[in-house]
């Protein structure tokens, strides 16, 4: 048997968000990710929990880089995190990354136990 970790194992564990220059700041304008296949793990079951994580943003100086953004989110599969904190976690790094006009992160997490939960946090730069 093979132990080696396979490439997206070891891209995905070195994850590091990462940026560009807007090119685009003679106005405002907004940019909407969704990512339906986000998963990390209960802390209280260790079951997995299933969600769609979608960011919108109006970027000031800087945008997120796509691939980094996909191995930032696929690296929540194994860990166990609430949802409000796995939500408002995402918001604080996007805003330390891009330091935006305003961000909205919203966690829509399929149902478990008869409970749906979607969690939402903004952030406005004052």
């Amino acid at each position: 048997m093979n132990d080696s970790k396979l490439y997206g194992e070891i891209a995905i564990e070195s994850n590091k968000l990462e940026r560009f220059p807007n090119r685009t700041t003679v106005r405002r304008y907004e940019i909407e990710f969704n990512c339906p296949e986000f998963t990390c793990l209960c802390p209280r079951s260790g079951f997995p929990d299933f969600a769609t994580i979608k960011i919108r943003y109006v970027p000031d100086q800087w945008c997120v880089e796509l691939k980094s953004l996909k191995l930032y989110i696929n690296g929540f599969r194994n860990e166990k995190v609430f949802h409000e904190d796995v939500t408002n976690r995402i918001l604080d790094d996007m805003v330390a990354l891009l330091d935006p006009h305003e961000i909205e992160v919203v966690g829509d997490f399929n149902v478990r136990g008869n409970i749906k939960t979607v969690v939402s946090a903004k952030h406005i730069k004052g």
